[in-house]
């Protein structure tokens, strides 16, 4: 992954300009409309980010995936993944819960076996709101489940990244990471949630987990409501979250989470001044133009 960044931004620099907003940054595509956007994607040259649903594991067709892994793959496409998340707890206290959310991580990585994501993202099912004074045993199930997802994620050679979701601040990600302790278990930064659910100012998160990032999903919102914005378009510093990726986390895959195929061109449009400062090594010293 890193390794890709670098090159691309090499490519850039030597005049193929295509590369600033197609080839070192990733786009969310649900698999069920992965067929339907492949046409889109490969004439875009955009990088998914493939996120699995509990139905699309349930369902799938996984010739099918082959071949769109192939196809994808013969392109020059990169994939990162997103595995599902919807009632699952990884570090559930119920046992049955914890065994349903560990069986989808499974079928989840099956997929990355032939996908060969450079991360796969995960949620990491915690709120002090359902777990409180229970936060060890949360710990103690999440990291049975992580162990498993990374020994996994050896053998294919990708990253598995958990993501923030409701942390109010990042103690409980640090526990995760440090206890599990391995190069191929990073974090995901998510700004939107960070605007949403955050009691910590953007430069405290980097402080405590920056390090560890190896993607961050990338949209934006007032605050109030998980909106999926395209980045610049609502009310999250985006100059002063680029300077901190580029100290913290240089080589950090940029994930677009758009919800439309027009808001993704925004977005796109929106990223590429960002792009551009990260590839010349310089940087981003305040909004772009064409942030009103």
């Amino acid at each position: 992954m890193n390794n890709g960044a670098m090159k691309d931004c090499s490519e850039m620099n030597a005049g193929k300009k295509d590369a600033v907003d197609k080839n070192i940054v990733f786009v969310h595509v649900p698999y069920a409309l992965l067929g339907e956007h492949l046409d889109f994607i490969l004439n875009r040259r955009i990088n998914p980010e493939i996120a699995f649903s509990g139905d699309s594991l349930d369902t799938l067709d996984w010739g099918r995936l082959k071949d769109s892994a192939a196809i994808l793959s013969e392109n020059g496409i990169r994939t990162t993944m997103h595995a599902p998340f919807m009632d699952l707890s990884p570090g559930a206290l119920d046992r049955l819960v914890r065994e349903a959310t560990r069986r989808r991580f499974r079928q989840a990585m099956d997929a990355a076996e032939i996908l060969r994501p450079s991360v796969v993202v995960f949620h990491p099912g915690y709120d002090r709101w359902r777990f409180g004074g229970n936060r060890d045993r949360w710990l103690r199930y999440s990291v049975e489940t992580f162990r498993e997802v990374v020994e996994r994620a050896v053998g294919i050679g990708c990253v598995v990244a958990v993501e923030n979701i409701f942390e109010e601040e990042p103690s409980t990600l640090l526990d995760l990471l440090e206890t599990i302790d391995s190069p191929l278990f990073r974090h995901c930064f998510d700004v939107g949630h960070w605007n949403l659910f955050s009691k910590l100012g953007m430069e405290e998160w980097f402080m405590e987990l920056g390090g560890h990032i190896a993607e961050a999903h990338i949209h934006d919102n007032h605050g109030t409501d998980d909106n999926h914005h395209p980045l610049g378009e609502a009310g999250i510093d985006f100059p002063l979250f680029f300077r901190l990726m580029e100290r913290y986390a240089p080589e950090a895959a940029w994930t677009i989470e758009a919800h439309s195929r027009e808001a993704v061109q925004r977005a796109l449009k929106n990223i590429a001044p960002f792009v551009e400062q990260r590839c010349s090594g310089s940087e981003p010293k305040g909004p772009p133009q064409l942030f009103p």
